[in-house]
């Protein structure tokens, strides 16, 4: 009965396993490590860049409460976005000009990307350092994740580069029958079609990553 009933569960969660590979633990990483970054896009949308800034700095604030309750450690994603957000926030502020807190994210993505692949170059791989605890692959399974990663970043840095520079912020443009400026137009990509393409292809690559996984050590 027992043994018939535990094949019974397993049949059943199996196929919720595939559609979400995370346990309870990973779940709040995740959460923690981006969740802040999501707030951060979407109150700027609504409201603007200062009070975006202020939802990062709040739920970085938040998640670093969490983190150091769960995992004994603090975010690194939210902290480093925050810091760079908060500069080139200011910058905007005190000059007026919203090219800054635009270009921000051509040079924090560029950077970053670069930044993973230096780590890779000298055998420090930046992800397996910071997702470890939570995420046990191959060697040559955190190296793909990883250059994978920072092919993406690259990629949405020149994106974010070619919107910035063909909307311009003091013209208006038509977009789905609505007049927006270049930096409505800018922050209407970064909500509309970057967050939901970098949470897609981040589930895509966390699932090809699958045939990577060791067995969790608590567990050996």
């Amino acid at each position: 009965m027992t043994q018939d009933a535990n094949v019974g569960t397993g049949v059943r969660t199996r196929p919720r396993k595939r559609l979400f590979p995370f346990n309870a633990e990973q779940t709040i990483n995740l959460l923690s490590e981006f969740g802040p970054l999501v707030t951060m896009f979407v109150v700027n949308a609504i409201y603007g860049i200062n009070v975006g800034t202020w939802a990062l700095i709040i739920t970085t604030g938040l998640a670093i409460v969490a983190m150091l309750y769960m995992f004994h450690r603090p975010p690194v994603f939210p902290l480093i976005a925050s810091t760079v957000t908060v500069v080139f926030g200011a910058l905007t502020i005190i000059t007026g000009d919203p090219m800054w807190v635009q270009i921000k994210v051509t040079i924090f993505n560029a950077l970053f990307a670069l930044f993973l692949v230096g780590g890779l170059w000298v055998k420090h791989n930046f992800f397996k350092y910071v997702f470890d605890k939570t995420f046990h692959y191959t060697e040559e399974g955190w190296n793909k994740f990883t250059w994978s990663f920072a092919i993406f970043f690259l990629l949405t840095a020149v994106a974010n580069e070619y919107v910035r520079r063909v909307y311009h912020d003091a013209e208006f443009y038509r977009i789905f029958g609505y007049s927006m400026s270049g930096v409505n137009v800018w922050i209407l990509f970064k909500v509309a079609i970057v967050l939901p393409v970098s949470g897609i292809y981040a589930w895509v690559v966390t699932r090809l990553m699958q045939k990577y996984r060791l067995p969790d050590p608590a567990h050996d």
